[in-house]
């Protein structure tokens, strides 16, 4: 299970959960949510592959040598334009394909800090914020390698997760669902 320290000093744990035809074989995950043990639900239905995708765009960024003379620290490298820019938000979803009672949800923002050099330091960071059903939510503050490191621990996870549902399986690589060998 992937986790997260959060700024109020509470752990979230984010486990990947295979999802199952009606055959009940494997083919994607969703995230299941716990807060020092409290459960905040199941969100992100179908959602391995895009974390695939996410976690090579992460670290595209920070290797980007096109976002080095705005963000020379790698750190402060995400994929995405401007403030609040998006980066995933998973729902908890129902049959019938309404919100339900949890929330994952990723963006950008950029903090400038007041030095002692008497100068701005600007850097940017994710905030990797979570919801339950009935109460308050919590919240991470992540450079983009600690986001790096996050989404590419769910990502082998779910990997691990679908190989042990079934064997047979190899991953969640390139068409949005588990290919076979």
């Amino acid at each position: 299970m992937a986790g997260l320290r959060c700024a109020d000093g509470s752990y979230l744990n984010v486990t990947p959960v295979a999802c199952r035809d009606s055959a009940g074989r494997p083919y994607e995950v969703t995230l299941e949510l716990c807060c020092d043990g409290v459960p905040y639900g199941a969100v992100g239905e179908r959602c391995a592959w895009w974390l695939e995708r996410l976690a090579g765009r992460v670290e595209a960024a920070r290797r980007d040598p096109g976002q080095a003379s705005r963000w020379p620290d790698p750190d402060d490298r995400f994929p995405g334009e401007g403030d609040g820019h998006e980066l995933f938000s998973f729902r908890d979803r129902g049959r019938r394909d309404g919100a339900g009672g949890g929330e994952l949800r990723c963006s950008l923002r950029t903090i400038p800090i007041w030095t002692r050099r008497r100068r701005w330091l600007v850097t940017r960071r994710a905030y990797v914020e979570a919801w339950g059903a009935g109460g308050p939510g919590t919240r991470a503050i992540l450079t983009s390698g600690e986001l790096a490191g996050f989404v590419r621990a769910l990502v082998d996870e779910a990997e691990s997760c679908l190989e042990a549902a079934d064997p047979g399986k190899i991953g969640v690589h390139g068409t949005g669902t588990v290919e076979t060998r």
